[in-house]
């Protein structure tokens, strides 16, 4: 019996990818699927194939929570605007799910020119950075999948709730998908690269174009960068990359007193919401089943 999958597609001014993303949802040969499109406020043509459509731009993962809520699946697709699935990639993916433990699935994501690897999941870094694997010979487990075109098995995304959120509001967008990744880690949950699932990717915030970048933008990345760990880190792993950990926190801390100052505000969120933060980590921290030294091996 097919397998039932809902892909939720997040829209914000998508307008310019999202006939060539629809087009590879269409023609994928996995038949029983539901499409649930979220527009966050679009001042374009994207809220037209909206499912729902919110008045404000509430954030990605507000907007992927709402998709998900929806949602009749035993798998949730997401699927990016600017990501286009190549025709079998729901379906190579659903193969990976045989072992009930895995709760999240990535195909090889190509660069939109088809010239690199954009991303086959992601993996960690000592110096507190989570990075989309880019080597194409990884097959198998990886720390988490990207939020870009990551399936996830509906019970896994359950479990992984807290506070009644799936994805977690306070990140709106960037490294909401890492978070997941971490906590999922943590309640005992595997994730996997299945590699014959291609999709094209065009991505469009990276390192090199930050100082181009919106504001707002860079403030949640900075904000996203502690709030990653304030929530999921324990004492072992805090212990033992803390001589990384702290050399890149200075490094971001003093360019948001030089060079980035509109950064700056992403520190007072942190402090005003430092009750509503510590409350996620405890609620956290009590369900772990998994130890911070047998997650150590994915920290490098």
């Amino acid at each position: 019996m097919a397998r039932a999958v809902s892909i939720v597609l997040v829209t914000w001014n998508s307008g310019q990818y999202l006939r060539r993303c629809l087009d590879g949802i269409r023609q994928q040969i996995h038949s029983d699927v539901e499409l649930i499109v979220v527009d966050n406020a679009s001042a374009d043509q994207s809220v037209e194939v909206a499912t729902i459509r919110n008045d404000t731009n509430r954030g990605f993962a507000a907007a992927v929570n709402q998709g998900i809520a929806a949602a009749r699946g035993e798998f949730v697709q997401l699927v990016n605007p600017d990501c286009f699935l190549e025709p079998d990639y729901i379906a190579r993916l659903l193969e990976v799910f045989e072992d009930p433990s895995i709760g999240s699935a990535t195909g090889k994501l190509l660069r939109a020119d088809g010239a690199a690897v954009d991303s086959m999941g992601i993996r960690m870094t000592r110096s507190g950075r989570h990075l989309d694997i880019d080597d194409p010979s990884i097959h198998g487990e990886v720390f988490g999948v990207s939020g870009a075109a990551g399936m996830y098995r509906m019970s896994f995304l359950r479990d992984c709730a807290v506070g009644g959120e799936i994805f977690d509001e306070d990140f709106f967008a960037y490294r909401e998908d890492a978070d997941l990744a971490w906590r999922g880690r943590l309640f005992g949950w595997k994730a996997v690269c299945g590699p014959g699932a291609v999709a094209h990717h065009v991505r469009r915030v990276t390192p090199e174009v930050r100082r181009g970048l919106p504001t707002d933008i860079n403030v949640h990345s900075v904000k996203n960068r502690f709030l990653l760990r304030l929530k999921n880190e324990g004492a072992y792993l805090a212990m033992r990359n803390a001589p990384f950990e702290v050399f890149r926190d200075l490094m971001v801390l003093g360019a948001s007193l030089t060079i980035e100052r509109s950064s700056l505000p992403a520190f007072g969120w942190l402090w005003s919401n430092r009750a509503r933060i510590l409350a996620k980590r405890r609620e956290i921290q009590s369900r772990r089943k998994v130890s911070d030294r047998e997650l150590a091996r994915w920290f490098r």
